[in-house]
């Protein structure tokens, strides 16, 4: 009897505390705006606000062209490759222009790889290569590369992925 006499009330204990603290915790009561008849509030309420409602900026539609393969740029320091640089890209483009931009791309990656190579032997991705100025810099460039060759189709270049391995 003594045996089935604790788990019993260690279970009451248990259950009283958790009720005890659930009242306890319980948000203060709200009234609910359905309950008057009007979900959006008092309309003598609205009638008095006269303050401008703040007009929401849409920005214009734009589609991504993913480049379905990475960029692997190698960093070469005294002669021998000390890391490499892997990246992905998507392109921002105007609506209905994804698949223009997919028959340049063979085009397009010529160009992004000489810009990033150029960007690696200017010392690019070395040291802190993901600051917001060098990031900035190689946007820039990729995107002047990309309206040199698209027009302007193509409005953005996105840097999605980059990863620096050393060897």
């Amino acid at each position: 009897m003594m045996k089935l006499l604790l788990p019993v009330l260690l279970t009451l204990i248990g259950v009283g505390g958790g009720v005890g603290a659930g009242l306890f915790l319980k948000p203060a009561h709200e009234e609910d705006p359905l309950a008057a008849g009007h979900p959006c509030g008092d309309p003598a309420d609205a009638a008095e606000d006269h303050s401008p409602t703040p007009v929401s900026v849409i920005p214009e539609e734009r589609e991504y062209a993913k480049l379905n393969n990475q960029f692997i740029i190698p960093i070469v320091e005294d002669g021998a490759v000390a890391a490499l640089v892997v990246m992905s890209l998507n392109l921002e483009v105007v609506p209905g222009s994804r698949a223009a931009v997919f028959a340049m791309e063979p085009k397009l990656r010529d160009g992004f790889l000489q810009v990033m190579f150029d960007h690696a032997n200017i010392g690019g991705f070395s040291g802190n290569f993901t600051s917001g100025t060098n990031m900035r810099a190689l946007r820039n460039e990729l995107l002047r590369y990309a309206q040199e060759i698209a027009g302007d189709t193509i409005t953005d270049v996105l840097i999605i992925d980059i990863i620096r391995q050393d060897s």
